[in-house]
């Protein structure tokens, strides 16, 4: 993996960083091909647990995609369909990433950072964080597949006064707006989301997936088929619950293995 996403293993927790600190790590075509592939490759991974999806530094999360880049990859449609179909692959690895994913915002938060962090689970960020997507300053819409995560979020009227309006806005307007799942000091932000990682991570892991699966499911309006609702039980014939049932009778922490 490039140095422009860095990745890092603390035992059952990954952390993802957007690693270019110097431009406030917006995002450029290698990075969100780069990005995608540690998602991708991060997901097939059983030892991981939960991962952590950061900017590196403490300014920005990232401010979108790097201006510079569309004189000389994103100049026409043709280009930017390109370009889209390379950002959409990542959406989507991010979308069905089996492993919950926790967003530690610093700073900026704009844009296509938005978008990367609307894709978490949760979303942790500083008093002081601020969000918004001005595109329309540059003549650019949203495209669907960036948009949804947005729209599921804050619903469709809150999603087009971010577009319309195109303002930045604070920490705790993203909150009301259901962006941000929660804010803290600025100086907590670090520490929250590794208790957060550190809590998913003891908890039996087939479950947050199977929860993660479940919930990105009732997003959509056709009925729960009898397999679906079957599913609901695998876990009882899980060593996990197993693990966890025994636990609980020993008041003692379960030590969940994934099967």
């Amino acid at each position: 993996m490039s140095d422009l996403i860095l990745v890092q293993h603390d035992g059952p927790i990954a952390t993802v960083a957007l690693n270019r600190p110097d431009k406030l790590n917006a995002m450029t075509r290698p990075m969100w091909q780069q990005l995608g592939e540690a998602i991708e490759q991060l997901s097939t991974d059983d030892a991981v647990r939960c991962i952590i999806l950061r900017g590196a530094g403490e300014k920005s999360f990232s401010p979108g995609n790097d201006i510079s880049e569309f004189e000389t990859v994103r100049s026409n449609k043709t280009q930017a369909i390109e370009y889209g179909r390379l950002m959409h692959s990542t959406v989507q690895a991010l979308t069905q990433c089996r492993h919950p994913l926790v967003a530690q915002i610093h700073g900026i938060c704009v844009g296509g950072g938005l978008e990367i962090a609307a894709l978490c689970d949760i979303r942790i960020c500083g008093e002081s964080s601020r969000f918004g997507a001005p595109i329309k300053n540059l003549g650019l819409v949203m495209a669907y597949q960036e948009l949804e995560s947005i729209v599921r979020l804050t619903g469709p009227a809150v999603a087009l006064e971010i577009l319309l309006e195109g303002r930045i806005f604070g920490a705790t307007e993203a909150k009301e707006k259901g962006l941000v799942t929660r804010v803290v000091p600025d100086k907590q932000v670090a520490e929250q989301v590794q208790e957060s990682a550190r809590r998913i991570a003891e908890g039996a892991p087939l479950v947050a997936r199977w929860h993660k699966k479940f919930a990105r499911r009732l997003g959509d309006i056709a009925p729960i088929s009898d397999a679906e609702y079957d599913e609901c039980f695998d876990c009882f014939d899980t060593e996990d619950f197993r693990i966890g049932y025994a636990a609980f009778l020993a008041k003692q922490a379960p030590a969940f293995r994934g099967k």
